[in-house]
């Protein structure tokens, strides 16, 4: 740790010295920050400070995040920002230090967040673990004709939204059990926006929804997706059935979807193009707490036997024993330490980014075949992505 650096949860006094370096971090407009401060709560907020000025801080989500089927309790870390005359004086990797730290007190399995700079978060143990990709298509090339299921507008705000996201997230590594603050920031749009919304299908049985906002550009108007649920095959040719034909007003329609988007299946020619692939950071709080409350493929049964060091977690470092049936885990100490690696190689297995021949390629692990073997069946999985940025 840094020793002349303080770290404390906020309080009202210190907020308007943070807000003061976040709209300068983040060149927001007047009153953003303070309405972000506002959607998060002042408790979630965690300070640094040097002789009792504040010089940076950062805000903490409680949420959780599907790998497995089986939903882990996450903490994902927003809103990373130190003050310019600051920046290079060890505080921002004493904050990163110290909120881990209180994230394993806390008994957090893992946490989450999007780097500015991988450098500095590679510092505190994490590293990626999932992807965030944005996608554009001209809105005439979509050509999908066939609309199965009717599409019914609702408020933005449709609590029936919550229960159809959760259908999806459960099975694609990586999606969230949405923090409140997200799900505001989902569905109700700030002052310069408006978001339309449609279920697909009925209301008694809904197959889906979308959530849009519409913009020019200069190349012809945007239709931009917020968030979209496909549950069925028949809501998924409605959903580009929708957008289609909006292609006498829109030119182009962008959404958030996987590095590999299978709803691109549907459409004739490969006419979607990548806008930007982003990588978001994981780090293993507890080793035994993350790895016992992933869920794994239910038709394995295997043991694999791992060692794990960790700089800034002792708990964390030794040998562990993985014993996965019936797609749960059960984590004990001790055992061969058959595969060897550091928190940060842990984390891209955990998710399933990468394949254990890949991290040991990396030199992120180090295993015998017979742990590579186990390893890679029993973190197979579809690859971790996620639509949301916090």
């Amino acid at each position: 740790m840094t020793p002349q650096f303080e770290y404390s949860i906020a309080n009202q006094d210190d907020v308007r010295q943070f807000g003061k370096i976040a709209e300068q971090c983040f060149i927001s407009p007047p009153g953003n920050i303070e309405t972000y401060i506002n959607r998060i709560g002042v408790e979630n907020l965690r300070l640094i400070h040097r002789s009792e000025q504040v010089v940076g801080g950062l805000a903490m989500l409680s949420m959780g995040q599907w790998f497995g089927g089986q939903c882990v309790p996450m903490t994902g870390i927003a809103a990373v920002g130190i003050a310019p005359e600051y920046r290079g004086s060890g505080a921002a990797i004493a904050l990163m230090q110290h909120t881990v730290k209180e994230l394993h007190t806390k008994g957090v399995p893992i946490s989450v967040l999007y780097p500015a700079t991988q450098r500095l978060y590679r510092k505190a143990g994490y590293e990626q673990g999932g992807a965030l990709c944005g996608w554009e298509i001209p809105t005439e090339s979509i050509q999908v004709r066939e609309q199965p299921l009717s599409v019914l507008p609702v408020p933005s705000d449709c609590q029936v939204f919550h229960d159809l996201y959760q259908q999806q997230a459960r099975l694609i590594n990586g999606h969230l059990d949405r923090n409140p603050a997200i799900w505001q920031q989902t569905t109700q749009p700030d002052e310069k926006e408006i978001y339309y919304a449609y279920l697909l299908g009925s209301t008694d049985q809904p197959e889906g929804y979308i959530i849009f906002s519409q913009q020019p550009a200069e190349d012809g108007s945007l239709l931009l997706v917020k968030d979209r649920v496909v549950l069925t095959a028949a809501a998924a040719k409605t959903f580009w059935c929708f957008l289609a034909n909006h292609r006498s007003s829109i030119k182009k329609v962008r959404w958030r979807g996987a590095a590999s988007d299978s709803l691109m299946l549907l459409l004739p020619e490969q006419t979607a193009k990548p806008r930007f692939a982003d990588r978001w950071l994981l780090r293993v709080i507890d080793v035994g707490k993350a790895l016992s409350k992933r869920g794994y493929p239910p038709e394995i049964e295997a043991e694999l036997h791992l060692e794990v060091r960790d700089d800034l977690i002792a708990e964390n470092n030794g040998k562990f024993m993985l014993s996965v049936a019936n797609g749960r885990g059960e984590v004990a100490r001790g055992g061969k330490g058959e595969l060897k690696l550091d928190v940060r190689g842990l984390a891209p297995l955990y998710t399933g980014l990468f394949t254990p021949h890949q991290l040991q390629l990396a030199g992120q692990l180090d295993a015998t075949e017979t742990a590579i073997s186990t390893a890679t069946e029993i973190f197979a999985g579809l690859s971790p992505w996620m639509p949301d940025f916090f």
